[in-house]
């Protein structure tokens, strides 16, 4: 009998050992890419970002990328605006982050976000989306409260 309970014990473990990178590589998959650009007083930079529109790639975010080239991001789209928080749980990489009005400004930025952290970075007020990129790069690009995001989940009021 113990040597049956041995055996399905390492079944077991075999199994969960095989699925491993299944659920790895699921974590890891990316999101359909768009265009993305970021007015500043330095000029109008491109990225290419992977938007993030439900509750389930929104909590996945970009965790567990070991890296991010300068001209892409994540784009979190909330769909209506409101006040959110982020973490940087299981992003092993630091970002910066743009929280972004439903007119396309950006309302506020945290720079550096410290890879791993739990606490919570707000917004400084409702927001439509945040914007993920490589941590400097907002510094890099100059990018100020005010600026001008645009893509297609920004909606500019008409005059």
């Amino acid at each position: 009998m113990k040597s049956d309970g041995w055996r399905s014990w390492l079944l077991t473990l075999a199994l969960v050992l095989a699925l491993a990178p299944a659920a790895r590589a699921q974590t890891l998959r990316r999101l359909p890419t768009e265009p993305l650009t970021v007015a500043t007083a330095k000029g109008v930079f491109r990225f290419t970002v992977e938007v993030a529109d439900t509750e389930a790639t929104r909590e996945r975010g970009l965790m567990f990328r070991k890296s991010l080239a300068p001209d892409r991001g994540m784009l979190f789209d909330f769909k209506a605006p409101q006040q959110v928080a982020f973490w940087m749980k299981n992003t092993l990489i630091p970002l910066d982050m743009l929280f972004i009005s439903a007119d396309g400004r950006v309302v506020s930025i945290a720079h550096g976000a410290t890879p791993l952290s739990e606490t919570p970075i707000p917004s400084a007020g409702p927001v439509l989306g945040v914007l993920e990129i490589r941590g400097g790069r907002a510094e890099a690009i100059g990018a100020e409260p005010g600026d001008l995001v645009r893509n297609r989940i920004f909606h500019r009021p008409s005059n």
